[in-house]
């Protein structure tokens, strides 16, 4: 039973920089592969940046450059860092998870959602 909670989210100025942490309760798996997702008003969820067991990274060509996806297996924690931010990043980040593996652009394929966090850059 994999829970996830989202926090480092807030209220920026054009070009600032945030750092999402996402932290996962029952989570033994290093396996897993993790990503972070992200939803405006009026938008479809979209993929932002995943990783897998493996160390491979994917990016969403809107974000590459300037966010960073890392993760630590040994405290079960997710972060996203999120660098030269734009008013166009302003979403729900969602913090996600799957066990069997996932695409940043099938967000079906991920079995585990945390709260979400809002970001907002103005």
């Amino acid at each position: 039973h994999v829970q996830l909670v989202e926090s480092g989210g807030g209220s920026v100025q054009a070009g600032g920089s945030l750092r999402l942490t996402c932290a996962a309760s029952g989570y033994t798996d290093s396996s897993y592969c993790m990503a972070w997702f992200r939803q405006a008003p009026g938008k479809e969820r979209e993929g932002v940046a995943g990783t897998d067991s493996g160390g491979h990274t994917s990016y969403a060509d809107s974000v590459k450059g300037r966010f960073s996806i890392s993760k630590d297996n040994a405290k079960n924690t997710l972060y996203l860092q999120m660098n030269s931010l734009k008013p166009e990043d302003t979403a729900m980040y969602y913090c996600a998870a799957s066990r069997y593996g996932g695409s940043l652009y099938r967000a079906s394929d991920y079995n585990y959602w945390g709260q979400g966090t809002q970001v907002t850059v103005s």
